[in-house]
């Protein structure tokens, strides 16, 4: 099982894959398991944004066991979180907002002790 981190900006945190846009992070999800699965909204100059990775997830049934929205974009946010509240199975625990300093640090911890 892994963790996956959508961003085109921010550095990856220790213990999890990086996505740095929407094809990477569907194909992560069509081949992995995923636990957590932290998500940004703008991706950059003429990229597909956040929404358009949760409209593509949404349709194809493609979900982490957590989601976190960790973008500083309020109305990607917004909508982001809309979509998957709506469209998420009962087991997917949704957040609206970045992962805890605490549950970073012990992914890093566990990755550090592998």
């Amino acid at each position: 099982m892994i963790h996956v981190y959508l961003d085109d900006f921010r550095p990856c945190p220790k213990g999890f894959v990086l996505a740095k846009n929407v094809e990477e992070c569907l194909t992560l999800l069509k081949e992995c398991e995923v636990d957590i699965l932290s998500l940004d909204h703008d991706l950059g100059w003429g990229e597909p944004t956040g929404t358009e990775l949760v409209r593509a997830m949404v349709a194809r049934g493609l979900y982490g066991q957590r989601i976190y929205l960790h973008t500083s974009s309020q109305e990607g946010c917004r909508r982001m979180y809309e979509m998957l509240y709506q469209g998420k199975p009962d087991t997917v625990q949704l957040y609206p907002h970045a992962m805890p300093a605490v549950l970073i640090g012990e992914i890093a911890k566990a990755a550090n002790d592998a």
